[in-house]
């Protein structure tokens, strides 16, 4: 059992009061929020916070982990020239090794900024699971059929993934209403109602994707989504950058998760989501990195910032977007979305913690701690990351059962192959759901996956 003692917590179980309580963890769980008292069980480990600060974790709700063998290898390119003469030509290359060695890279990254869970996209997800099983961090997966994939994979995976390991779990998805048609929806459809699963698809992440859905079935992706019963059972959409009136309405009655992106929609001049509407209209409201080929960081400081400035310069209002909302979606309502049991610090909880070095100049003075993580905070501040009751990272030194050294050179020697294997490469003809997880195609593209073929 290890103790937290001596410093805050902000335990966002109701609003973002910071208490002088110290909290009890044992094995995956928290056993004990309150204050000090006399007589307690013995501790194998007790944490001196020093006055810094503990609260929950936060949760990468939107990612592409294994796409950290692409950052900065494909910047400040027109979209075309970024997808056919970059992205695709290495992600045809990929095996599961080296996915499994680029989502320990991500991990690592995760780990010291305090991000202990993530919601990823992607594919060969053995090997995914695996890495992060490895590493001790827990990974959420979502599903990314597209219209010329086996569908049946969609129910193995959903069986397997989620009886796989307490880190591991799964959730049913699509990758795109433009790389689906009306067959696979109503695939989709039949394996939600018969799991009661809720289902995130990417959503109107594009202006262009918005009118080429119009243009193809007279509604938007949400609407489509909607009349094909896709959101019985809850879930929600990645990006939500172009979302109109009857969409929010649609988000709003059915609860759905709009997970915002601000970094990678920044970067790729895909438009800034309107997140205050979505916190007026009470739609709830979380964060994800979307992948390091299109942000490129993993850092959920960064994003928190963006999410909030950029609303202030959208909305031409300085008191739009209340910082609190969000850290609230960083850290709590990620939780609910990606159904992880940690959108809190309380007794029964999943033990997902970070500690937050106030002593730092960024962090002061402090006239409102909350709102310093947001406008102030950075990687730098994160002293110590727990995931599932586990110790993962404290104080530059990781536990994550191979040294960063290791992982680095093991990530850094699998680009270095990719790289050398595509250098004459042309960018592969035929379908592949890594190169177009990422929601930009030709006009060809869309036509070839809508109709189910291949070239």
């Amino acid at each position: 059992m290890i103790r937290f003692y001596n410093g805050k917590l902000l335990s966002l179980s109701g609003g973002f009061e910071i208490s002088d309580w110290e909290v009890w963890v044992e094995e995956t769980m928290i056993l004990y929020v309150g204050p000090a008292i006399g007589a307690h069980p013995p501790f194998e480990r007790e944490i001196d916070l020093k006055g810094n600060l503990l609260m929950p974790g936060f949760k990468n709700a939107h990612a592409h982990s294994a796409m950290t063998f692409l950052r900065s290898y494909a910047d400040d390119l027109p979209l075309q020239s970024w997808l056919f003469d970059k992205v695709f030509p290495l992600e045809a290359k990929l095996t599961p090794d080296d996915i499994y060695a680029f989502t320990k890279l991500a991990i690592l990254e995760y780990l010291k900024g305090g991000i202990t869970s993530a919601f990823d996209m992607y594919y060969k997800r053995d090997a995914f699971a695996q890495a992060s099983i490895d590493c001790g961090f827990r990974m959420v997966l979502c599903g990314a059929l597209a219209a010329g994939d086996d569908w049946t994979v969609g129910e193995m995976d959903t069986i397997k993934f989620n009886n796989l390991h307490p880190l591991i779990s799964y959730i049913p998805g699509i990758h795109a209403e433009y790389t689906a048609n009306l067959d696979l929806l109503m695939f989709m459809k039949m394996l939600l109602d018969e799991y009661k699963m809720p289902f995130f698809t990417h959503n109107s992440e594009t202006k262009r994707e918005v009118e080429e859905c119009i243009e193809r079935h007279g509604l938007t992706p949400t609407q489509l989504f909607e009349e094909n019963g896709l959101f019985e059972h809850g879930g929600g959409g990645f990006h939500c950058v172009w979302l109109d009136e009857t969409d929010m309405d649609i988000f709003a009655r059915r609860g759905l998760y709009a997970v915002t992106c601000p970094a990678s929609n920044a970067k790729l001049a895909s438009g800034i989501a309107p997140v205050s509407e979505f916190l007026r209209r009470k739609i709830p409201l979380a964060i994800g990195t979307d992948g390091p080929a299109s942000n490129n960081a993993l850092n959920m400081f960064r994003e928190m910032y963006l999410a909030a400035v950029l609303q202030k310069l959208r909305e031409e209002d300085a008191a739009s977007c209340d910082a609190r909302e969000i850290l609230r979606a960083a850290c709590s309502t990620g939780a609910r979305a990606m159904r992880i049991d940690a959108d809190c610090i309380a007794p029964g909880k999943l033990a997902d913690l970070v500690v937050i070095d106030l002593h730092q100049a960024n962090m002061q003075p402090e006239h409102n701690t909350v709102k310093n993580l947001v406008y102030s905070g950075s990687n730098s501040n994160v002293l110590l990351t727990m995931v599932n009751g586990k110790i993962l990272y404290e104080d530059g030194v990781y536990h994550v059962g191979e040294s960063p050294e290791d992982i680095i050179a093991h990530a850094r020697a699998a680009t270095d192959h990719k790289q050398r294997k595509t250098a004459y490469a042309k960018p592969p003809k035929d379908f592949s759901f890594g190169g177009f997880a990422y929601g930009r195609r030709s006009d060809d593209a869309v036509g070839r996956v809508l109709a189910g073929e291949k070239e």
